[in-house]
């Protein structure tokens, strides 16, 4: 099913669980990819997986001077936008502690990645998404948001916070932007069984946790429709 052909789809944290997931998924369905992660090594194996399609690059979202350089990468490796989802993620403190014993860092550190970061990536290509947008191309924005962000579970005040402050500049991207043909989405994949749910919840029992590929499979399904 290649209802993705001719697609130029970014993806943040795309070596492991949901992110490497995705890679996959669009990878499948014909789009051209570029996904973005911090280690070099994950960049390189996961290029090497996909050597036609995928466009490794090595960033780091949470960091300010990093995001110029992303964006510029994401362009000349695919030559425009049409699909960035922001799916890098980090958790806070680990293992997971209630928001009075959070350190600020920690809270900062949780902020910068899930909140500010694809703020900042999201305004340095909006001008190509809204180019997308008159070449009638469907662009769509996706922050992959958390069953968190609505619910104030205990100990998940850091990643709760950040997540929250991200499903709500969703809305307003949206809101502010709904002229621009711009589709801006925030998108709860659920509980899966990744590394990052393993640290936040050890003795989570995994055959209860759906796999990263459906969810790829399901965000895809919802950027089609």
């Amino acid at each position: 099913m290649l209802q993705f052909a001719g697609k130029r789809v970014a993806i943040t944290g795309g070596t492991a669980g949901l992110g490497l997931a995705l890679v996959h998924e669009f990878v499948g369905r014909g789009a051209d990819v570029a996904f973005i992660a911090r280690r070099p090594e994950g960049v390189i194996r996961v290029a090497q997986e996909h050597p036609r399609r995928a466009h490794g690059i090595v960033g780091d979202v949470s960091v300010k001077d990093d995001i110029h350089r992303i964006a510029l990468q994401v362009l000349g490796a695919l030559g425009g936008l049409d699909v960035l989802i922001n799916n890098a993620s980090d958790l806070g403190p680990v293992p997971l502690q209630f928001l009075a014993d959070t350190e600020c860092e920690d809270l900062e550190r949780a902020l910068a990645t899930n909140l500010v970061g694809p703020f900042r990536l999201t305004k340095a290509l909006l001008g190509s998404l809204a180019a997308s947008a008159r070449e009638h191309r469907a662009p769509v924005v996706v922050n992959v948001s958390s069953d968190a962000a609505v619910t104030p579970y205990p100990n998940w005040g850091a990643y709760g916070a950040s997540k929250a402050a991200l499903r709500h500049m969703t809305f307003i991207w949206q809101a502010e932007l709904a002229d621009s043909g711009i589709r801006f989405l925030s998108i709860d994949p659920g509980d899966m069984d990744t590394a990052m749910h393993a640290a936040a919840i050890p003795d989570a029992d995994v055959s209860t946790l759906k796999r990263p590929a459906i969810a790829a499979r399901e965000i895809a399904d919802v950027i089609a429709s």
